[in-house]
């Protein structure tokens, strides 16, 4: 078994800024993830961060983020969101290499995880550049025998119906779709819309994870209700599929009962 973290939509702000435009208090939600994986036992063999590591994309930001997450036991593979600026992020995390879009893979585990940078600078929508297709499709014959893992931050396009500026654009969707035909890929990690929800496409299941900003209120269609509401996901892959598991941090939740685990095991 592989078992990985999925946190998405980090929203850190350096707190020089001031920033107004937090909903949350978003490095000390971070500092508790932390700690709660931390504590896992055993412990998860990656943590995934798929995007939107800072609210404003500034150096100072990133090296608040690089701080609060260097305390972390296991391996982290980051993605970049269209909150981020590929500038001050390459200036913490990739040293020399400017307003490059990042993209990488590499093996974790028993999954060969692929990442990709959907960010559009100046739009919230997503989209996917000829270049990175160009090196998903070169990725994804790299250890042929190891299943894939994709993550990007903006999800694919599943409703056509959907507003545009909440997935890929619809161009990047359907190439990205006939690039992954075939191929053994596990799950696509995504967030950006700050829900959790789990889509089934074209066989493939997205991950989305509300993250640890705010959450959006589903029964509000009308409007975009910003409501409290924080968590990640813990995925258990085997050879006999994917099990997501979405734990809850904020708001607080009350404790009701607690069962001891050996009359747990001793149930019948």
């Amino acid at each position: 078994m592989t078992r990985f973290i999925h946190l998405t939509d980090l929203h850190i702000s350096h707190p020089d800024l001031e920033d107004t435009h937090l909903q949350s208090d978003t490095p000390a939600t971070l500092k508790r993830v932390v700690k709660a994986i931390n504590g896992m036992d055993p412990q998860p063999d990656f943590v995934a961060i798929s995007g939107d590591l800072t609210n404003h994309g500034d150096v100072e930001s990133y090296r608040l983020v690089n701080e609060l997450l260097s305390p972390l036991k296991a391996p982290v593979v980051l993605a970049l969101g269209n909150h981020d600026k590929r500038e001050g992020f390459n200036a913490i995390f990739s040293e020399g290499m400017g307003d490059t879009p990042y993209f990488h893979d590499a093996v974790h585990s028993d999954l060969h995880v692929i990442t990709l940078d959907s960010a559009v600078p100046g739009r919230i929508a997503g989209a996917i550049d000829d270049a990175q297709f160009d090196y998903l499709e070169q990725a994804l014959t790299r250890h042929g025998d190891v299943p894939k893992l994709v993550m990007v931050h903006h999800p694919p396009r599943v409703d056509p119906n959907e507003l545009t500026w909440a997935s890929l654009d619809a161009q990047s969707t359907d190439r990205l779709a006939k690039a992954l035909q075939g191929h053994d890929v596990v799950a696509i990690l995504t967030g950006h819309i700050h829900v959790n929800r789990v889509s089934l496409w074209h066989g493939i299941p997205v991950i989305v994870a509300n993250g640890q900003h705010s959450t959006v209120d589903q029964l509000r269609p009308d409007v975009m209700r910003v409501v409290e509401g924080t968590g990640f996901a813990i995925c258990d892959w085997r050879p006999t599929g994917l099990t997501v598991s979405f734990v809850p941090l904020s708001p607080d939740q009350k404790e009701i009962a607690v069962v001891d685990g050996d009359r747990v095991r001793a149930f019948r």
